[in-house]
């Protein structure tokens, strides 16, 4: 949510993950500091059926050109339904 309090969405490409961060390209520059959340498709089906989603919470700790890594400070797994298949992103 941008200072107004409107919902402001975007798309990226994931560049690399892991337990305490992610670092990704947002096709935009966005500010350090800011708090945002990202939803990304997981590769790993629940039971070979459902498809996943990673969904994180944190700040935005750096921005270089389009490049952005976020500190996650939450996440959680959630279901996507079927329809995701074995796309990835963000």
């Amino acid at each position: 949510m941008n200072s107004k309090g409107a919902v402001e969405i975007g798309t990226g490409e994931t560049i690399n993950i892991s337990s305490k961060g992610v670092l990704f390209n947002a096709h935009v520059p966005l500010p350090s500091g800011k708090r945002i959340e990202l939803s990304i498709n997981w590769p790993a089906q629940l039971d070979g059926k459902c498809g996943l989603k990673l969904v994180a919470r944190g700040r935005i700790v750096r921005c270089e050109g389009t490049n952005v890594a976020l500190e996650i400070e939450k996440y959680e797994f959630r279901t996507a339904g079927r329809s995701l298949g074995a796309r990835t992103g963000i």
